[in-house]
């Protein structure tokens, strides 16, 4: 909805699109559904959820056997991120590298999105 010809709302690494896809499987969903809610130090944060439907309001990004669909109310602030997965000795996770983010907490779990009024 927000997107631009020929190009994908969001990007992912090879690391995320192996993950994306590892979980799919495992999950047999249609793929994950990522989204914002109010909540944090920040204000906002991320959500992720197995999806066996895609609504057809979602903006739906495929790449090399990974499925990522946006909620339609998160579109607008998820445009042009990039989806990474990391991995070391004590944690492992997605990482957004998301270019519309002005704050985000210490902990790194919550954000702030420009002209969001404060939590």
């Amino acid at each position: 909805m927000f997107g631009i010809p020929g190009k994908a709302a969001v990007t992912m690494t090879p690391r995320a699109v192996g993950q994306i896809a590892r979980l799919m499987a495992k999950q047999g969903s249609a793929g994950l559904r990522i989204g914002i809610k109010k909540g944090g130090c920040a204000g906002m944060e991320y959500t992720m959820e197995y999806v066996s439907d895609v609504n057809p309001m979602d903006e739906v990004v495929d790449q090399d056997g990974a499925r990522v669909l946006i909620a339609p109310m998160a579109q607008m602030f998820l445009f042009g991120t990039e989806i990474d997965y990391e991995s070391d000795l004590l944690t492992a996770g997605f990482k957004f590298r998301n270019p519309n983010v002005t704050e985000a907490c210490g902990c790194g779990e919550s954000i702030k999105f420009r002209d969001q009024p404060a939590a």
